[in-house]
């Protein structure tokens, strides 16, 4: 069980920060926004990337101004919050997958890391 979960740790910290800057690294040198599934796969892509800005200011928040207690009302809507904008990040993801473009596989595959990452955080409450 503690294998099953440092994996997914990993997952949430190590591999979705990578996906996300080599996402946009690869956005920013190859934008291809001619076709309905590249637009899809950008605004996917954005949607998991509000959910690590999300994550980070929650962070950052709860770090500088005041740390949240257990089962917090606004912590639990901020979990909530994240988990539907990766949701959402997979779905939009998925359907921009049918034809090639620069976010093809990583809007999917980042909502995938940070849908973890809220499962995880959501789970140690």
């Amino acid at each position: 069980m503690q294998v099953f979960l440092g994996i997914l740790v990993a997952i949430g910290y190590l591999v979705s920060p990578t996906v996300l800057i080599w996402g946009w690294v690869r956005w920013v040198k190859r934008p291809m926004l001619r076709t309905l599934p590249s637009v899809l796969s950008l605004t996917g892509f954005s949607l998991a990337t509000a959910s690590a800005v999300l994550a980070v200011t929650t962070a950052a928040y709860a770090l500088l101004v005041r740390s949240f207690p257990f089962y917090d009302p606004l912590l639990m809507r901020i979990y909530a919050w994240g988990s539907l904008l990766a949701l959402g990040g997979i779905v939009l993801g998925i359907a921009g997958i049918w034809r090639p473009n620069s976010l093809r596989w990583h809007a999917p595959v980042s909502g995938v890391c940070l849908l973890v990452f809220w499962i995880v955080m959501a789970s140690g409450e």
